[in-house]
């Protein structure tokens, strides 16, 4: 097969690792820088050009697609996707998954366990919202942050109310969640390829610090996940309409908590600390789904 792997940098860990992964099982791979792409967006023939050519066709596409470039990346991918090509994740379910808050409301739609979530406008209603999820300790977060950055822990009442006004002064988006003191400062990274769990890893936050991500000086260890934890991951990632996602879980005394669906999860930590080939599964998976280019026939001759 040859796929297109949409990555701004192909030295990054996931990037490098999908490739050979790719190549070990006989693909080609090109490499393309997602903001370099251009688009003629025709209804009869449309087409994507790069660095001054137009793209070959591809088998399949993989988008590795930054937050930042969320809005230009899924606009790509549309592209190829109105050219047929087979995306592992699409455009769709990629925008999902980046608005925290319409993936907690879609993922609520579904009945999965959620953290209680409030979200306001008015600095007049900040009392009541704090009072909706159960009161201080609760975290606040930027809808746009990623990595744990924009996440803060506000241990009493007067702190959660200081913060929040000083998002809400900044016109920043927010949410406020409770907190569950029992999950002790780990969560569940469940990696999700297809309708299966392919690797699942703890990760543990840093001394002082709640937030796990490993960006954050967090660790991360293999581990054996329940039944419930495993339907939870599945059915979030459903939910989002992703073949490949990185699910974060809790585990509180009332069952497991989905904290965010990630769609571009990265492979370094979870390939380490379980020593699966994750990268293989995804690029196997590509394979047993994606149709292969019909080619033209050779042109009598004469």
């Amino acid at each position: 097969m040859h796929i297109a792997l949409l990555s701004r940098n192909r030295n990054l860990y996931s990037t490098k690792r999908l490739i050979e992964a790719a190549e070990q099982r006989g693909h080609t791979v090109r490499v393309i820088d997602t903001l370099r792409c251009y688009m003629n967006i025709a209804s009869h023939h449309p087409t994507i050009h790069y660095r001054g050519e137009q793209l070959e066709p591809f088998d399949a596409v993989i988008p590795r697609i930054g937050a930042s470039v969320t809005f230009y990346g899924t606009a790509v991918l549309r592209q190829f996707e109105m050219m047929g090509t087979y995306v592992l994740n699409d455009s769709v379910g990629i925008t999902r998954s980046r608005d925290k808050l319409r993936s907690l409301q879609l993922l609520s739609r579904k009945g999965l366990g959620l953290p209680i979530t409030g979200f306001a406008h008015s600095p007049d209603d900040i009392p009541d919202l704090i009072k909706m999820v159960k009161g201080a300790p609760l975290v606040i977060k930027l809808l746009e942050g990623t990595q744990g950055i924009g996440v803060v822990l506000a241990e009493t009442q007067q702190a959660a109310e200081s913060v929040i006004q000083a998002f809400m002064g900044l016109n920043a988006n927010i949410m406020v969640q409770e907190y569950i003191k029992e999950a002790r400062g780990a969560d569940l990274r469940c990696f999700v390829v297809g309708d299966k769990v392919v690797a699942a890893m703890k990760r543990q936050a840093a001394e002082g610090e709640f937030r796990s991500n490993l960006h954050r000086g967090g660790s991360a260890s293999s581990i054996r996940i329940t039944p419930e934890e495993r339907s939870t991951a599945i059915r979030a990632a459903k939910a989002m309409g992703l073949q490949v996602a990185g699910v974060d879980l809790l585990r509180s005394n009332h069952g497991p908590v989905i904290m965010e669906v990630n769609s571009s999860p990265g492979l370094q930590g979870i390939e380490t600390s379980t020593g699966k080939d994750v990268a293989g599964m995804i690029i196997d998976h590509i394979a047993r789904n994606a149709a292969p280019v019909k080619k033209a026939p050779p042109r009598p001759k004469g």
